[in-house]
């Protein structure tokens, strides 16, 4: 049995970034992943500007070539209604979900972590520490920090899920290989459905496509409503294999229990179409860190419940917007007179994106 401080179940961005930052504190921290490769998944791929300055604090390199610059965001409306909002100041990142994580596995070993091939299958806390029963034996830290994804297994087993009562939205994503044709993220909307168009990289663009349906059509077919689209990729080869996500809403009771801390999608998630997961994935590891004691062998009850509260703010500053735009998306007409008396205001519609990407 290996005795650390922090064990970290789930090698996506979110657990890498807990781990660089549990390691950096000098804290003994094990990350397990049950992929040796690192994991790709369905995702638009596209980091606002506040996320991508949490990655730049997290000291993360990201080799040149494999990144696109965002200059901001672009709404397309079946009635041929365009918005474009611009960041202001430092760029957003387009960036492949595999080139991200591979960048914050290498942070991570270069903090001091140690990545390890393993699932995590079961958790007992005690007083003073958390036996972890893995698939490769059994490890014993003062805390497990679960970011195990969307239906996190830990959140399940600690009690911590919450019934869901909202829509039922699902997310499949394809790249092609193309050279993107703006330096924005374009939005189309059409019933039931948007588009999602991230440069991220010189020769590739992922589309990725949120529907209120589990998406048992052809991905060509999905793009119908979108012609300006279709003709774009018109001669685009594919650039990566179709992989898909949901239900999208999920939600915790809490975001901890007895030495358990959830972060990243296994803290609740809501839908991705403000781009705004990844910004509150790597926020969510700094503040936890910021709430922990010196000493974990202590209660850490207190401290756990403090992360709780102070992620609830930057919560809400992520749900919200996303709530409202995931109302809208279920009711056409009222989307498309909101979003032309939000273009009638000059300035507005930019003033809400940079409200929103550096949250």
């Amino acid at each position: 049995m290996v005795m650390a401080d922090v064990i970290v179940a789930g090698g996506g961005p979110a657990g890498l970034a807990a781990a660089i930052r549990s390691a950096e504190r000098g804290l003994r921290t094990v990350l397990l992943e049950r992929s040796a490769a690192v994991p790709d998944k369905a995702c638009g791929e596209g980091l606002m500007p506040g996320g991508a300055d949490e990655l730049e604090h997290l000291g993360v390199r990201i080799p040149q070539g494999q990144s696109a610059s965002l200059r901001g965001i672009r709404y397309l409306q079946e009635d041929g209604t365009v918005l474009e909002g611009k960041f202001g100041g430092r760029p957003g990142l387009g960036i492949r979900r595999t080139v991200l994580a591979q960048a914050l596995r290498e942070r991570a070993t270069a903090a001091g972590a140690e990545l390890r091939r393993g699932t995590v299958l079961a958790m007992r806390p005690r007083a003073d520490a958390v036996e972890v029963k893995t698939d490769s034996g059994e490890l014993e830290a003062r805390l497990l920090i679960a970011a195990d994804g969307l239906h996190s297994p830990l959140r399940l087993a600690a009690g911590l899920d919450r019934a869901n009562s909202g829509p039922m939205r699902f997310g499949i994503r394809r790249h092609f290989a193309c050279a993107p044709w703006t330096d924005f993220v374009e939005v189309y909307w059409a019933r039931g459905i948007e588009a999602y168009v991230t440069p991220v990289g010189a020769r590739s663009v992922n589309v990725a496509l949120l529907l209120d349906r589990d998406g048992s059509k052809e991905f060509e077919d999905l793009l119908a409503p979108f012609p300006a689209l279709r003709e774009q990729l018109a001669s685009a080869g594919f650039d990566s294999e179709l992989l898909g996500a949901g239900p999208l809403l999920q939600r915790a009771r809490a975001r901890w229990a007895e030495r358990l801390a959830l972060v990243g999608d296994a803290a609740g998630y809501v839908d991705a179409i403000t781009g705004q997961g990844l910004s509150l994935a790597f926020v969510a590891s700094s503040v936890l860190m910021e709430a922990l004691p010196a000493d974990l062998s202590v209660d850490l009850g207190p401290a756990l419940r403090r992360y709780d509260e102070r992620l609830r703010t930057r919560w809400l500053q992520y749900a919200l917007p996303a709530h409202a735009l995931v109302a809208l998306s279920r009711r056409p007409a009222l989307r498309r007179v909101a979003l032309r008396a939000v273009s009638a205001i000059p300035g507005a519609f930019g003033a809400l994106v940079r409200l929103v990407a550096t949250a």
